[in-house]
């Protein structure tokens, strides 16, 4: 098995449902991991960690890989020894308040106590907003999400902030998420990825290339409903992704038909979108910047070739 990082309870990307069954759309890409390399997609552990503990994680080897909607950063990359993969979800951070504080901007928000996780971008983007707006703002740390969540909601803090999907998944969990808005202005850049520790090459190729596969295989039309129909076809992109012509499993030590099972086991990566978080469930997320490139999006795969 792989062991995977996850978030520890966060609805739409990565939280064990009523029988203990992790769900989400982190864990759809863990488990396009595990096909990738077992042919299985549940040769997997899930570790739940917080965002003060998930770098650690990696870097002592207790987790292969993090699929814990962590944002891509400079010193990430470089102070901590990773390597983020291909981008799976193009996010900025925003605010979340009960509608009840009656503000329509963040720049309203001027003395407002803010709910945030520590050891995460969040933090300074928060500080850094309030001081160039000259606001101020009272810091609420709390280092889990699910009770970042609840100190939220039992009205400790008077916005909660994170990445907008975050916030999203946050709100539709509360008691009525009607209550609650996300205010428009978006504060940062946040390309949230998978992350594999420094040092092994043919790892990172191959979580690379799992994240890539999802993303290529929706922008040739490939589903888990038409992949053995299109094992049929005669377009020569269609036959090497899907291993009909022979050499990309090869390339990165697994077998041929290694995409071809992550599709027909998983999905692509817009059905999983639109399976954890698009707008027919309740975080009600539109496509936006995680479309396909041919679709004004910024979703765009290298030739698998």
């Amino acid at each position: 098995h792989i062991s995977v990082g996850v978030n520890e309870g966060l609805f739409g990307f990565a939280k064990p449902d009523e029988k203990g069954e992790w769900k989400g759309s982190d864990v759809d890409t863990a488990r396009a991991i595990s096909v990738a390399v077992f042919g299985a997609p549940d040769k997997i552990k899930f570790v739940p960690l917080t965002a003060k503990t998930r770098f650690t994680a990696l870097q002592s080897g207790e987790i292969d890989v993090l699929t814990r909607n962590a944002t891509q950063t400079l010193s990430r990359e470089t102070a901590l020894g990773l390597n983020f993969v291909q981008v799976n979800y193009y996010d900025g951070q925003g605010f979340l308040i009960s509608k009840k504080l009656g503000v329509n901007s963040a720049k309203e928000l001027d003395g407002a106590t803010v709910c945030v996780l520590p050891g995460t971008t969040t933090e300074m983007n928060a500080a850094d907003f309030f001081r160039k707006n000259g606001m101020k703002m009272q810091p609420v740390v709390i280092e889990s999400t699910p009770e970042l969540a609840k100190a939220f909601f039992a009205g400790r803090c008077d916005s909660l902030t994170s990445d907008a999907s975050q916030l999203a998944g946050t709100r539709a969990i509360a008691p009525n998420p009607d209550d609650y808005i996300i205010l428009p202005e978006v504060i940062s850049r946040e390309p949230l990825a998978p992350a594999v520790r420094h040092g092994d090459d043919q790892w990172y190729d191959i979580v690379n290339f799992s994240v890539l596969a999802l993303i290529e295989a929706e922008f040739l039309g490939i589903t888990s409903e038409n992949v053995d129909e299109m094992l049929k076809s005669e377009d020569p992109q269609v036959q090497r992704f899907l291993g009909v012509s022979p050499g990309n499993g090869e390339a990165l030590g697994l077998d041929e038909k290694w995409a071809y099972n992550i599709v027909k086991m998983v999905g692509n990566y817009g059905e999983i979108f639109e399976r954890n978080v698009g707008v027919n469930t309740d975080l009600k997320l539109e496509r936006g910047l995680n479309a396909q490139w041919t679709d004004g999006g910024l979703m765009y795969s290298p030739p698998f070739k």
